[in-house]
């Protein structure tokens, strides 16, 4: 058995750091990966292309910088981008392509497929591989999902992931989720898992979706990423050696990346705050806006978090976050 370990450091790992990745920590970061055997690093503001804004925070470099950075590189590795549809555009997909991005993934929250159709086919127009992430997955039950992923593949994408943006999933969810996409779909069309820490099961989450037929996995070096961070990329290639599974990837230069390189610049946190994104249900990159909300109003920033659960928040909602805080104010009188 072969699992196809994607590195999202670079990407997922922006939001930890308030998209501050500069050009000399993407080329350091994304040459290690492709010397470790990495085949795919992912690239970019945290909410993908076109994602850096004051709305959702901007980043210290452009799209272009970030991209060319990895690029100029990379030797084995796919350069990858996400794209969430309507916060990047087709013309961002454009751009990415015309500078090395060799695969792209677009986003969707996990009951709207249908508007990825367009951008899945504009990718195997440009001749780029393309995959499905359906997003907020715990907000969907099996069948609804196996749904989904039919929409993105019957568009043309060959691969589709649960992206556990708020890291909410349990382990019995995500095996029922995979098995049933794995029915719908057949096996011509391989399923992956893109895990969150918040309740610290984001490697059993990866390998329960593996143990149902998933050989896709997203993981971030040290964890780097939203919230308390995603499957640890060095941690998950050891996992996985020692399960017997084939990745490909040098686990002692992976763990050499993640301390000397990355910890030195973020560590995640498993805490209180990062703890309840799981808990309520609240995508993982709406932690910081929740923070800077609640401290500008006075209140609890767990009880902003299980507001926008109960509200049903997803990604690209952050202001969201101010309106919560200011109602939880006034309701105390403050």
């Amino acid at each position: 058995m072969r699992v196809t370990v994607f590195d999202a450091t670079l990407r997922d790992g922006s939001h930890a750091i308030r998209h501050q990745f500069t050009v000399a920590q993407v080329r350091e970061i994304a040459a290690g990966l492709d010397a470790a055997g990495v085949p795919s690093v992912g690239v970019g503001h945290g909410d993908g292309l076109g994602g850096s804004s004051l709305q959702l925070g901007e980043a210290l470099h452009t799209d272009e910088e970030l991209l060319a950075a990895a690029a100029g590189v990379l030797r084995r590795a796919r350069l990858a981008v996400t794209l969430v549809p309507g916060i990047g555009t087709k013309e961002h997909l454009r751009r990415a392509a015309a500078l090395g991005a060799r695969l792209v993934r677009i986003a969707t929250h996990c009951t709207e497929a249908d508007i990825a159709v367009q951008h899945i086919a504009l990718a195997r127009e440009l001749a780029l591989d393309v995959h499905g992430d359906l997003m907020m997955p715990h907000r969907a039950d099996a069948a609804m999902l196996a749904e989904q992923a039919a929409i993105m593949a019957g568009a043309g994408a060959q691969g589709v992931h649960l992206m556990d943006s708020a890291g909410a999933l349990l382990p019995d969810d995500v095996r029922a989720r995979i098995a049933a996409m794995r029915e719908r779909l057949g096996p011509e069309v391989a399923l992956g898992m893109h895990a969150h820490d918040n309740l610290s099961l984001a490697v059993a989450n990866t390998l329960a979706a593996i143990a149902e037929g998933a050989t896709l996995a997203d993981a971030c070096l040290g964890g780097l990423g939203a919230g308390a961070g995603n499957t640890r990329t060095e941690v998950l290639a050891a996992v996985l050696e020692r399960m017997g599974i084939e990745t490909g990837l040098d686990v002692f230069a992976l763990q050499d990346l993640a301390d000397d390189v990355v910890r030195p610049i973020a560590v995640p946190s498993l805490d209180r705050q990062t703890a309840t994104l799981g808990y309520a249900g609240v995508p993982s990159s709406l932690l910081l806006p929740a923070r800077r909300a609640a401290e500008r109003f006075g209140v609890e920033p767990r009880a902003v978090l299980r507001e926008l659960g109960r509200r049903g928040a997803v990604t690209g909602q952050e202001d969201l976050a101010l309106g919560v805080a200011a109602d939880l104010a006034g309701a105390r009188g403050a």
